[in-house]
């Protein structure tokens, strides 16, 4: 298992997990067929990402595939570049391995190291396993989004978390 910095040349493999993971579970934004982005615009965005001191793409990569991912977006002002919002996927088959674990652990070397003091995120609140990798991490929940997310036909409640960094 390797976690490592996101570089242009993994655009496809990264819009194939982007992909997967819309496909395999409802935790995501996006629902199966709402991605439209393109192989030529993945690599422009990621382009763009990695030019920026304040935002990062890990990936987790098994037997040369990408399994997994951490997106850190930092703000865009002078008022909010400490803090940077995640965005995590792990393909299925995958959970529960610890990974999530050790993308928030890089994630949060990165962030020290890129003098981002706050991490923040969005969680569906019957969101389980994710909710409880979250508060092993100490991230704390911060408030409740009422009826955040429509999912098949339903209103779906997310918590805010954040953690705080030294």
């Amino acid at each position: 298992m390797v976690i490592r910095e996101i570089q242009t040349n993994d655009a496809e493999a990264f819009l194939n997990l982007c992909h997967k993971l819309d496909k395999e579970t409802q935790f995501m934004m996006l629902e199966p067929d709402e991605r439209t982005t393109t192989v030529n615009e993945q690599f422009a965005q990621i382009e763009n990402i990695i030019s920026k001191d304040n935002q990062t793409i890990l990936v987790a990569e098994h037997n040369n595939q990408l399994i997994g991912y951490i997106r850190a977006d930092g703000g865009r002002y002078k008022r909010n570049r400490h803090s940077g919002y995640i965005v995590m996927g792990i393909l299925q088959s995958f959970i529960g391995q610890g990974i999530g674990t050790m993308l928030l652990r890089e994630l949060e070397r990165w962030a020290i190291e890129n003098k981002i003091h706050r991490l923040e995120l969005t969680v569906m609140v019957h969101n389980e396993a994710g909710l409880a990798l979250y508060k092993k991490m100490d991230f704390g929940i911060e408030g409740t989004k009422k009826h955040s997310l429509f999912i098949n036909g339903s209103y779906v409640d997310e918590y805010y978390m954040a953690k705080l960094l030294s």
